[in-house]
């Protein structure tokens, strides 16, 4: 059995997904459309129906928190934000990250 390629990538992006999330929106107050969007640029394809579930979860976990603002077009925008809690997780996320790569490295490099 051959496994593509394809789904391989897609395996590393969802495993990577909710740590680039955080990581969106510790630069600034995001709208789920701005994450979306920095997403799909950085080639990490996600859609609006996985994207709440895991803002929710990290919400409900304490990393986030929202507030409501009034949009010049349409209804209330929900901005997302990281708590203290959510800025010491990702911080405890990039270590784990740069470990990860180092050991990568160091299996890819012998």
């Amino acid at each position: 059995m051959v496994m593509k390629i394809e789904n391989a990538q897609a395996q590393m992006r969802k495993g990577v997904l909710e740590y680039c999330i955080l990581s969106i929106i510790s630069r600034q107050s995001c709208y789920a459309s701005d994450i979306l969007k920095e997403l799909k640029e950085a080639k990490i394809i996600v859609v609006e129906g996985t994207l709440y579930p895991i803002l929710t979860r990290q919400k409900n976990a304490g990393l986030l928190s929202y507030r409501w603002e009034e949009s010049p077009q349409g209804p209330p925008r929900k901005y997302y934000e990281l708590t203290d809690e959510g800025r010491k997780y990702l911080a405890e996320l990039d270590k784990a990250w740069k470990e990860l790569i180092d050991a990568v490295e160091k299996i890819r490099n012998k």
